[in-house]
């Protein structure tokens, strides 16, 4: 009941509708409250001095009333607007993919400062990276570390025997890395993936080392689609669902993971 009526936070918007005949619904993640629902009451009309600051991706510092139903934004300062990645379709569907794999992980209200900090690390990095793939899979295992599903990928799951430095499996239902032995005895299995020894050997440097340093890795287009093959696979038998972003980037590429994605 002591709630103050406004307040003050920072927030990206990761997803936004329209509501009413001028408003816009918009989800948003903050470093002290997570991820909420807001409304920004005629950001629609042509006259609107917030619809600027709230765009898709846009970092901005926001003052919210609290409402009876959805709480109200009624002012908003852009902090960083994170243009490049509307200017680029390939950058947007990125960031797109970012924005959804958040919001798809975690539950509304519950605070999470080091996920948020990451969130607009990631954003900054992909305006200029110049390997997109490599940037969406450092993001992808550290997001899961920060929400609890970090793979293991040091230990067998399943006997906790040190992996050899040799080809093994991935398996999402038990959580990272099966070996050989443990691999073959279970090839039952319809979630077990093989996982080459390249592929091991980059998965192992993006979780222990940080993003200036991934950076200098030169990943080859092959080992590129087998990296996210495996992450996808992953990710989304955590989640349950397909993600909308994924579909798109695949149809927006239609060519190999070259480019402007680095994988030559």
């Amino acid at each position: 009941m002591g709630r103050e009526r406004l307040y003050r936070t920072e927030a990206v918007v990761l997803k936004r509708s329209d509501f009413g005949e001028a408003d816009r619904l918009l989800t948003i993640y903050t470093p002290e409250l997570g991820k909420i629902r807001v409304i920004a009451k005629g950001v629609r009309k042509p006259t609107s001095r917030k619809s600027g600051h709230v765009e898709l991706f846009t970092h901005a510092l926001l003052l919210i009333a609290r409402g009876r139903n959805l709480d109200i934004v009624t002012q908003a300062e852009t902090l960083h607007a994170f243009r490049p990645l509307r200017e680029d379709l390939l950058r947007l569907t990125y960031a797109c993919y970012v924005a959804e794999l958040l919001d798809r992980f975690v539950e509304e209200g519950i605070e999470n400062q080091p996920l948020f900090d990451l969130l607009l690390a990631v954003l900054h990095w992909l305006e200029d990276s110049s390997d997109l793939a490599l940037t969406a899979r450092f993001y992808e295992l550290r997001l899961l570390a920060l929400v609890g599903y970090q793979p293991q990928l040091f230990h067998c799951v399943n006997c906790q025997a040190a992996i050899e430095p040799v080809a093994n499996f991935l398996d999402p239902d038990r959580g990272g890395v099966v070996c050989p032995r443990c691999g073959q005895s279970a090839q039952e299995s319809r979630v077990m993936k093989p996982l080459s020894l390249n592929a091991l050997k980059v998965l192992r440097f993006l979780q222990t080392h940080d993003y200036d340093t991934c950076t200098r890795l030169r990943i080859s287009t092959g080992l590129h689609r087998e990296l996210e093959t495996m992450m996808q696979h992953y990710i989304t038998y955590i989640l349950e669902r397909n993600l909308k972003s994924v579909s798109f980037l695949r149809l927006l590429r239609q060519q190999p993971l070259g480019g402007k994605q680095g994988g030559d």
